[in-house]
């Protein structure tokens, strides 16, 4: 702890914040094994359940989880073998893919909430209000300053 101690916030938070994400990858991976499902392919779910209200094609999932139209295609790919989501044309542009969810995402779900629940309940136990709403806020301004870089790039 002398080590974490003596870094400066910034540095802190930066390490931080790559080994709760991996810990979390494996974790929640474990979790989603007996499912046959991994992290990427869970995490384009939720992002598709949670930020659509139409079929979104795969440059809008890509955009929303902040990676690329080839890896956002490819985990696609995955889960439409698994039957979790089909991938169609545009009606109006045959160039774009759209992808929709399955009825096999409703089983899921009904199957892991509970684990999920718990598993949700325990990450965030011991950590008041103040703290996750001042968490979301530094987390939301990182993304932020994320896609100012990426712009940057591009």
């Amino acid at each position: 702890m002398e080590i974490m101690d003596s870094m400066i916030d910034d540095k802190f938070i930066f390490g931080s914040v790559l080994i709760v994400s991996n810990q979390m990858d494996t974790l929640l991976g474990r979790e989603l094994q007996e499912h046959d499902l991994t992290t990427k392919q869970w995490l384009l779910i939720i992002v598709i359940e949670n930020s659509f209200d139409h079929d979104p094609s795969i440059k809008e999932v890509a955009k929303a989880m902040g990676s690329s139209h080839q890896n956002v295609k490819q985990v696609a790919l995955k889960l439409e073998k698994k039957g979790f989501l089909l991938l169609e044309k545009d009606k109006n542009d045959a160039r774009v893919l759209r992808i929709k969810l399955t009825d096999r995402i409703n089983v899921f779900a009904k199957e892991s909430q509970l684990k999920a629940e718990n598993f949700t309940r325990k990450l965030f136990k011991n950590i008041s209000k103040e703290e996750m709403t001042a968490t979301r806020s530094l987390l939301e301004k990182m993304l932020f300053n994320l896609a100012e870089m990426e712009k940057e790039i591009n």
